[in-house]
């Protein structure tokens, strides 16, 4: 079956839809993007990922060209036409496409819509759940407002191909000050010695996660101890757990950081346990 795309107001098949060269997305990564996680032919945490999508929107001061209830039609259609039950659907949105000038364009222009869908493995995903993953550490050398979920992810990627090619699935960035902000498409937790859930605060240092925030509110209804701190590299190789969470990577346990054993090396039970009851709990529809 051939993969479709919305690119525009049309739905035509992955290889075939065309954008303009001058679009300001591809001349600036003037854009952003949103995941949404599908699991059963659900959409999980829904309202959460709109949301961050429109504050994007807003913080570039780009109009979404879409209704929400249009958009989430576009998205449901996306997935049908691309038979997807499990797997990620996204949404991008650029600036349009206008002559290249640094500035916005004097005269206002249709932003550019974009929507993909597509299956993952899910036996996969389960595997490095049961298993647990590698993360290498790498030094932060991204823009300031890391809050943004901008297509720019130039540093992402580089960071990403060290790490598989190191054999880890994900990279930690680390601050100036030694402090681990995220990984490149994944927020950092631990479990410290003192059986505390620690995640860094939210700033303009981090994407603001929703399945982050849905992680957050489930241990807290269950009475864990949980810190809002950062930590460090040092910190985390200490530490009695490590798990890095995504919209389709909720929770997934860290056994090596650094080519340090993690805990005992196998995945820690706060992790499991906050996943199941993500996957069991999470808001979908």
């Amino acid at each position: 079956m051939r993969q479709v795309a919305y690119v525009n107001g049309v739905y035509a098949p992955l290889n075939a839809p065309r954008l303009s060269v001058l679009d300001r997305g591809f001349q600036f990564a003037d854009s952003i993007y949103e995941v949404w996680a599908v699991r059963g032919g659900k959409l999980y945490d829904r309202a959460g990922h709109m949301a961050r999508l429109k504050r994007s929107l807003a913080e570039l001061r780009i109009d979404l060209p879409l209704s929400e209830v249009s958009l989430m039609a576009v998205m449901r259609e996306t997935l049908r036409r691309n038979r997807v039950t499990d797997g990620i659907v996204y949404v991008q949105v650029s600036r349009g496409a206008a002559p290249r000038d640094h500035v916005f364009p004097a005269k206002p222009v249709r932003p550019t819509l974009v929507v993909t869908a597509k299956t993952l493995d899910r036996a996969a995903i389960e595997k490095r759940a049961a298993t647990g993953v590698k993360v290498i550490s790498t030094a932060e050398t991204r823009w300031a407002r890391r809050d943004i979920k901008s297509v720019n992810l130039l540093p992402n990627v580089l960071a990403r191909q060290a790490a598989k090619e190191a054999g880890a699935f994900e990279a930690w960035f680390v601050d100036d000050d030694g402090f681990v902000t995220e990984g490149t498409s994944s927020n950092a937790w631990i479990v410290d010695a003192d059986g505390a859930l620690r995640t860094r605060e939210l700033s303009n240092d981090l994407l603001h996660g929703v399945t982050r925030a849905a992680l957050l509110k489930i241990a807290r209804e269950r009475q864990m101890i949980v810190r809002e701190t950062p930590f460090t590299i040092a910190e985390a190789k200490a530490a009695r757990e490590a798990f890095v969470s995504a919209a389709s990577n909720p929770a997934t346990p860290v056994v090596e950081i650094d080519g340090v054993r993690i805990g005992d090396g196998k995945p820690g039970p706060i992790a499991l346990a906050l996943r199941d009851f993500y996957l069991s709990e999470a808001s979908a529809d």
